[in-house]
């Protein structure tokens, strides 16, 4: 009962019997954990089964993953009927929100985690549940290192809710109200009862803000059932969709597709086509550039944007447009924009369900009126919607998402207003006195991978204070942070290298003249290269160190976000770069 069966010798132990604890006696570990295994009520009749992982990631901390119970439990009926044995373990749970100093510090972390427990505890598929918006990529990460069969199951997003008459829902929302309450334009009652509507339910943010972005990145990888990435959190379409995530693990853990057969240069190619058509999160390239990356696959920032000459944005969903990931899922959600995407497509690449990617589109049911998702010829923006940057003071490039972005201001030269920090810019950015004006230009230094450290959300930066009360909308932002995916505005984001290990933008100056030419690719300080070496001499930068636990750790290994944040001892050795030129 005990040995290991003659097809486990050819093809790698299975189930239980993988993986064995080191006693120095391979039968007695495998003894002494099926007599653990059957003190919890398992008979060996269940563990003669495939035995399934499922990532637990509930916390009374993410409301994101509030349906964590359910989806577990329809996960686990999924691979009972396709007569798996499903084990659920706990993972790091990380919420946008509640993560200090910001959830980007931890996304590798709980990628290590999901890897090594993986590694550690015996099954033949895993099952990720993430839906938060570092969880998703963090899961991706932790099972590309892990190489087994993976399958990823989103929680859903959140529902809209209503404030005063008008259809409201987080994160976009947020902003743009608390914009309004910084402007003077509503007062504190209405801002406090406003507050009561924006999130009306568990889930995940309800645009098509960074968890809604790796969703369909996700979806466009292969990584989930068709139509995986849309349906609400708290609907039964979510819940069947669980059930029929646990049924597909069982048949991966059959089949040993394991996740490297997915996750292949022409599936990077698909999402990064998605993420410029839903008028993504830029945080989706960061994450995709980590994920590759365990993969030994480089993303090319300028192939990325010249792909995007050719991929218009298609989804009407807010920051870029005006609907709700409902509204998506009412569309069709994923299947209806694979299907018209379809010519921009590599359909051969392989998904969890064992087919490839042009066979589940031809799957699809047929199409239906919708308003949501557009077609080529008629898009909502002419072009990707993020655009990347260079210049001098981004020599590793930039990025703006275009499509959020007011088109007055993407040529534009303005005299720099800067902030050496996020402290520097809380205690000064609504001072009456500050010396600013309309067409000037933000700076916002150190948010970067180790200037904050983690690279927070901290690039979008707030209208001064008195600018919003005369009314000014939008200004021109530059920094080497990140924003969120719901925020919207003519942001600068993601400079490498960063300030804080010496890139150009440490030693951008109040009064200097900066050009941003989004049609030319341009973002310039307009000092000569002498003025910028002399500078750089003159006040050397001091990387940050830690001396112990985590924190030295990330400072020691995080790279830059051209390579996704992660860690270097992490990535893959880089053996491909995607997308592909048309000239290769």
């Amino acid at each position: 009962m005990t040995k290991l069966t003659k097809n486990e010798s050819q093809i790698g132990p299975i189930g239980l019997n993988k993986g064995l604890t080191s006693y120095g006696d391979q039968e007695f570990s495998l003894f002494l954990r099926k007599a653990f295994i059957k003190g919890a009520g398992f008979s060996d009749k269940a563990l003669d089964r495939p035995v399934i992982g499922i990532t637990n990631t509930g916390s009374s901390y993410n409301p994101c993953h509030g349906n964590m119970p359910q989806l577990i439990e329809a996960v686990k009926r999924g691979v009972l009927m396709a007569g798996g044995l499903p084990m659920d373990f706990p993972t790091i749970s990380i919420h946008e929100s509640f993560a200090n100093p910001t959830s980007m510090y931890l996304r590798n972390l709980m990628s290590m985690e999901t890897e090594e427990m993986i590694k550690a505890q015996p099954m033949d598929a895993i099952v990720l549940i993430g839906g938060c918006d570092k969880t998703v990529p963090a899961q991706l990460m932790g099972a590309a290192s892990a190489g087994i069969p993976a399958i990823q199951l989103i929680t859903g997003s959140m529902l809209t809710g209503s404030h005063r008459g008008e259809r409201v829902g987080a994160c976009t929302d947020c902003r743009r109200y608390w914009a309004k309450f910084r402007a003077g334009e509503i007062d504190q009652e209405e801002i406090v009862e406003v507050n009561e509507q924006l999130v009306p339910s568990v889930g995940t943010c309800s645009v098509m803000g960074t968890a809604s972005t790796m969703a369909c990145i996700a979806e466009a990888l292969g990584m989930t059932v068709p139509g995986g990435a849309s349906p609400p959190a708290v609907t039964a379409q979510r819940m069947r969709i669980a059930e029929q995530t646990g049924e597909q693990a069982v048949q991966l853990a059959k089949d040993r597709l394991t996740i490297d057969k997915i996750l292949t240069p022409a599936a990077f190619e698909n999402a990064l086509r998605v993420l410029l058509a839903t008028g993504g999160s830029t945080n989706g390239l960061v994450h995709l550039s980590a994920i590759a990356g365990r993969m030994g696959v480089a993303i090319d920032l300028d192939a990325f944007h010249a792909m995007g000459q050719s991929t218009p944005v298609l989804i009407d969903l807010k920051p870029s447009g005006q609907h709700y990931m409902e509204d998506f899922d009412a569309a069709g959600g994923m299947p209806t924009l694979l299907r018209t995407l379809k010519p921009l497509l590599n359909l051969d690449v392989l998904t969890v369900t064992g087919q490839t990617l042009g066979q589940v589109i031809d799957a699809y049911g047929p199409t239906y009126p919708q308003e949501v998702v557009k077609s080529l010829d008629k898009p909502i923006y002419p072009q990707g919607g993020i655009a990347v940057l260079r210049g001098n003071l981004a020599p590793g490039g930039a990025i703006i998402k275009q499509s959020a972005a007011q088109a007055s201001l993407m040529e534009h030269t303005g005299r720099a207003v800067v902030f050496e920090n996020a402290q520097d810019l809380a205690n000064r950015i609504d001072d009456p006195d500050l010396d600013v004006q309309p067409e000037d230009i933000l700076v916002l230094k150190n948010i970067g991978p180790k200037g904050a450290p983690g690279m927070p959300e901290a690039g979008y930066l707030p209208i001064p204070k008195k600018l919003a009360k005369q009314g000014v909308k939008d200004m021109v932002r530059i920094s080497d942070g990140r924003m969120s995916g719901t925020a919207f505005g003519t942001i600068v984001l993601h400079v490498t290298p960063e300030s804080a290990i010496g890139g150009p933008l440490a030693h951008v100056q109040n009064g200097d003249q900066i050009r941003l030419s989004v049609k030319n690719r341009l973002i310039e300080l307009l000092i000569s290269d002498q003025e910028l070496a002399q500078r750089s001499l003159n006040n050397p930068v001091q990387e940050p160190k830690a001396t112990r636990g985590y924190l030295k750790l990330f400072l020691d290994e995080v790279n830059q976000a051209d390579q996704g944040v992660d860690f270097n001892f992490l990535s893959a050795p880089i053996t491909e770069k995607v997308p592909k030129k048309k000239n290769d």
